[in-house]
């Protein structure tokens, strides 16, 4: 007897395995992000820090996936209106599911890293790191993608939230997340002088830093296209696929030249960080509206969320006095609310049906998310701080988390007794970075 062929295969079945592949691979696609946030991290903190920024990243997956699998799975679950259901309850393409929810929670995750680079205890990134994976996330995710029936936006405004790929609900919330945190645990020593002007503290490897950024753009045609599944009710979703891949690169592209035209334009300079982050941010602004977003639609969204990155970190850095070392807010934060906002204004034609609506729910949703986020955040960095676990003691500051938090030198033959900084100055508590 002769064994069943492809083509005999009920197409049901069919459908089924090829979307559930697609999701492994999309999701193994994804998982290499982190990667580039270690790069892209790594290269943005003095090279006294590097080590302690790399086992943040490792450690960040390793407890969130664990943390996510055990309990967050089972919150958003709770959140939505399904009841408890985690993830180590089910099985076969249950867990398949449940991987592809979790690389997107441990990118939220990871996130936060970048902000508080240089001065905050790793048991106290790693204890924020779990209540993420646990609970703050989880909801998030428990009232939008996770909801049982209707989201919670909608059932507020009448109108349906729209987040494709997590332009908000992951990036938009990592970067409030990573903002907040930063704040509540202060600047960096010597970033800001007594009054009140700044202290440029550069990174200590433009190249790792651009490499982290390419192989973050690589990752998120997993995050955006690997999004859409890539067959439905027994046909192909081409229309869909070539649509989210055209407006992921243009946005992208946009994104790069936006922040290099607005940083050339206010310095007479093409920051070569900018451009890096731009691209990023452009990234990050067409995640939530991929699939609806007119090609032209992409170049205003992935323009916007550049150039918003130079204006946005000046704010932040030199008004609000945030020390957000590897500029998270602007690149996820803000660059996610203005493409979640963007939505009705850029969509192709026939997408919205009205502005106004599809508007009022965008606003809304980043207000609860936003809203929520930083609340949480807050309470978890001030009971830490209270109870003395936030943040290194100056002297473990001054000369490195690496050594004082890992015992290591990331670059031992260049170490030396001082506290040396990227730039080849000093640190001083008094009076910020010296030149030697």
């Amino acid at each position: 007897m002769t064994e069943p062929t492809i083509l005999q295969t009920d197409p049901a079945v069919l459908e089924e395995a090829l979307n559930h592949t697609w999701i492994l691979v999309v999701s193994f696609l994804i998982f290499f992000m982190h990667a580039g946030f270690a790069m892209l991290e790594a290269g943005q903190v003095r090279s006294k820090n590097v080590s302690n920024q790399l086992t943040k990243n490792l450690l960040t997956w390793s407890v969130g996936v664990s943390v996510f699998f055990v309990i967050g799975s089972g919150i958003a679950s709770l959140a939505g209106g399904g009841g408890w259901s985690a993830a180590y309850g089910t099985s076969g393409t249950g867990w398949i599911d449940w991987l592809y929810g979790a690389v997107f929670a441990m990118t939220a995750a990871t996130i936060v890293s970048g902000a508080v680079a240089g001065r905050a205890k790793l048991r106290a990134y790693v204890g924020y790191t779990f209540m993420l994976a646990a609970v703050i996330y989880p909801v998030v995710i428990g009232f939008t993608w996770s909801a049982a029936e209707t989201g919670l936006v909608e059932l507020v405004t009448g109108t349906a939230f729209t987040d494709f790929a997590g332009g908000m609900i992951v990036h938009g919330m990592g970067g409030i997340a990573g903002l907040t945190a930063a704040a509540v645990l202060g600047p960096r020593i010597g970033r800001y002088n007594e009054d009140g002007s700044t202290n440029v503290i550069p990174g200590h490897s433009m190249t790792f830093a651009v490499l982290g950024t390419l192989m973050l753009a690589f990752g998120w045609y997993g995050f955006n296209v690997g999004t859409s599944a890539i067959m439905g009710e027994g046909a192909f979703l081409g229309d869909q696929l070539g649509r989210v891949a055209m407006t992921t690169t243009l946005s992208m592209a946009a994104g790069a030249m936006g922040a290099g035209a607005v940083a050339w334009t206010t310095t007479g300079k093409v920051d070569t960080l900018y451009v890096a982050n731009g691209l990023l941010a452009g990234l990050v602004g067409i995640t939530a509206i991929p699939h609806t977003t007119a090609w032209w639609g992409a170049f205003v969204v992935g323009g916007l969320s550049g150039a918003q990155l130079p204006l946005v970190f000046e704010f932040v850095e030199k008004r609000l006095q945030i020390d957000d070392v590897c500029a998270v807010f602007p690149v996820h934060g803000s660059a996610g609310v203005l493409g979640t906002l963007l939505f009705p204004f850029v969509a192709a034609p026939g997408v919205v049906d009205s502005v106004a609506n599809a508007f009022i729910a965008q606003a809304f949703g980043v207000f609860v998310i936003g809203g929520w986020t930083l609340t949480a955040t807050a309470v978890v960095w001030f009971v830490l701080k209270l109870a003395g676990e936030a943040r290194v003691r100056p002297e473990h500051e001054q000369e490195g988390l690496d050594v004082s938090e890992h015992g290591v030198e990331t670059y031992p033959e260049f170490g030396d007794d001082g506290a040396a900084v990227a730039d080849g100055g000093t640190v001083s508590a008094n009076r910020g970075v010296q030149d030697d």
